[in-house]
């Protein structure tokens, strides 16, 4: 299929896209939430929940890999599904990442702010949430470039911790180096020494919403389809290494986790990287960590900012909003679009000081289950593009890149996607978050029909 012209440019290398899609998954989520895991599902629970959820956006990548390599563009998921299921359902995706992205930007400024804290005392958090708000708006509106250099960058200070983190893990496990609270080497044992289910098999599924904030950012190598340099050979590069990345990177780091640190300690009032690291008595870890967690905050700022930016690009290009939107300057930088999300961020991050409990609770609920709602309409529109292509009389054989055993692998993802946004119901904690997202999705819907409606009385006149 040929791809459409746009204002933007292609300046993404392999080497850009790579380290994107390496580390874009690896953020606060990790670092965090992880803690939180295994403290719901106990140790062997959380390696099989995120054993399914890197299953889980393993299949969803091998369906975006089909799709984006066939019709590169900018803001794919939205074109895709406007294309091959419906334009409702376009409008609705692209709002619903947009928003998933926009308000991350208000959390993540916050977060950077009360971190620069620890190192410079007495100074305001909205001080340095000002800085970091200036500096990432800056990286993406220079060009796409220094976009992708700059991430590159903060992914490989990720990557680094990471493997770091998971050698000098497996060292103490083995005993050879010594960890506070251990007289011999500890091996496996906190895995099960509480049984293998401490909280029953429930707490896998349960905590299923919190594994896929984990792992969202590994569909941002479709939004960067539009701008980057022969994708048809730099996108399946990236897509097939996808499920060993989050096996080393995420499974490997919450074993280390879980061995070390009892299952009943593990939480989110502190980062089990710091639990860990702290106990093996590792020089200004606390500092070492802060630092890391920073950088994932900026890198998510940064890949956020860049991804709703793109997404109100796509919408504009395609007419949803207003083409104004869409227009971009020298650079290919669409610098409207930009304004409008950091503008969305900033909104985000005034209603979680002024309107904690109700707005900003409800964003956060609606932003948490948007990604799998995304997941889910990508491999419904690879099942869509597929038949079209068949029936429109092409051949298989004539994909660059095909999603292998179809439809076994679209349908997999679609239902399992599904089935993790289910499940929270048996999760009080999470529940309200599927009670909010029902009817926002049904407002989406509501609002594209209004506007289309308008859009044809006008045109009639």
């Amino acid at each position: 299929m040929s791809e459409n012209h746009t204002g933007l440019h292609r300046e993404m290398s392999a080497r850009h896209l790579l380290m994107i899609s390496l580390g874009g998954v690896i953020g606060t989520g990790l670092f965090l939430s992880s803690g939180y895991t295994i403290h719901q599902a106990g140790p062997i629970g959380t390696i099989l929940a995120y054993g399914l959820g890197a299953l889980v956006v393993y299949l969803v990548m091998l369906c975006l890999g089909e799709l984006s390599v066939a019709m590169p563009e900018t803001g794919s998921f939205h074109v895709y599904a406007t294309r091959f299921i419906g334009p409702a359902t376009g409008f609705t995706v692209a709002i619903l990442y947009w928003l998933t992205w926009t308000v991350a930007l208000g959390s993540e400024f916050t977060a950077a702010g009360l971190i620069m804290q620890n190192w410079f005392k007495g100074t305001p958090v909205w001080l340095w949430s000002l800085l970091f708000m200036a500096v990432i708006f800056v990286t993406n509106a220079l060009s796409v470039r220094v976009f992708a250099e700059a991430e590159f960058w903060f992914s490989s200070v990720k990557v680094i911790a990471i493997i770091g983190f998971i050698v000098i893990g497996l060292l103490a496990i083995c005993g050879i180096i010594p960890i506070h609270g251990y007289t011999h080497a500890p091996g496996l044992t906190n895995l099960t020494k509480d049984g293998w289910f401490p909280k029953g098999v429930a707490g896998v599924f349960t905590t299923m919403l919190t594994v896929n904030f984990a792992f969202s950012g590994t569909e941002l190598i479709g939004v960067t389809a539009g701008e980057t340099k022969n994708p048809a050979h730099t996108i399946p590069k990236a897509i097939h290494t996808t499920l060993a990345r989050l096996i080393i990177f995420f499974i490997g780091s919450i074993t280390v986790m879980a061995a070390l640190i009892p299952w009943q300690k593990a939480g989110v009032s502190q980062s089990p990287f710091v639990l860990v690291f702290n106990q093996i008595g590792l020089p200004f870890a606390g500092d070492i960590m802060n630092f890391v967690v920073l950088t994932a905050i900026l890198s998510a700022a940064n890949s956020g900012l860049y991804a709703s930016t793109r997404m109100l690009w796509s919408l504009g290009n395609e007419g949803m909003i207003s083409p104004k939107v869409a227009q971009t300057n020298r650079r290919g930088t669409p610098l409207i679009a930009l304004s409008l999300s950091m503008v969305g961020g900033i909104l985000a991050l005034l209603s979680s000081v002024v309107a904690a409990s109700t707005v900003y609770l409800v964003l956060v609920s609606i932003s948490g289950l948007a990604v799998v709602v995304v997941w889910m309409a990508i491999a419904y529109s690879q099942i869509r593009f597929r038949q079209n292509w068949m029936t429109t009389g092409h051949t298989v054989d004539e994909l660059t890149f095909k999603t292998p055993w179809y439809p076994v692998v679209p349908w997999a993802a679609f239902i399992l996607s599904f089935l993790s946004c289910v499940l929270i119901i048996f999760d009080p904690t999470q529940r309200m978050a599927l009670f909010y997202m029902v009817p926002f999705i049904g407002f989406c819907y509501l609002a594209y029909y209004v506007k289309a409606k308008h859009r044809h009385t006008y045109a009639d006149i």
